[in-house]
């Protein structure tokens, strides 16, 4: 169901990753957010652009602030099944831009975005 909008090359962060690296993967990969795992890829937390520059709005350890400090810990995820109307209903009603996919045991399996459900959007109206 979510082959169309399902990316599966994403970047992922650890929980101990600092800002300052976070900042600068999420600027190089040039993405809002990435998925915060642990050493087997299971979902701990999510990080987004907007958490990083509300950290940089006070004093701290940009350096040596891990992100475990900055992430939001409870995630909105979709599963591998659902379809996209439901992860479009998720990110609307959350008002997010991105949400992690994942399987049974919270191993993350890939992130869907506003961008790639317009990209699938725009996609089918062109091919039809």
């Amino acid at each position: 169901m979510l082959d169309n909008v399902i990316i599966t090359e994403f970047i992922k962060l650890m929980p101990l990753n600092t800002v300052r690296e976070a900042l600068n993967s999420l600027t190089e990969n040039k993405v809002n957010g990435a998925p915060i795992v642990d050493s087997e890829g299971k979902l701990v937390g999510i990080i987004v652009k907007a958490d990083l520059y509300r950290f940089l709005m006070e004093k701290g350890h940009f350096d040596t602030c891990p992100l475990e400090w900055v992430m939001t810990k409870s995630v909105i995820t979709a599963k591998e099944d659902e379809s996209e109307i439901s992860i479009a209903k998720k990110l609307r009603e959350n008002n997010i831009v991105s949400i992690p996919v994942v399987d049974a045991n919270d191993i993350v399996k890939g992130m869907v975005t506003l961008e790639s459900i317009l990209d699938s959007i725009i996609d089918s109206y062109q091919n039809n």
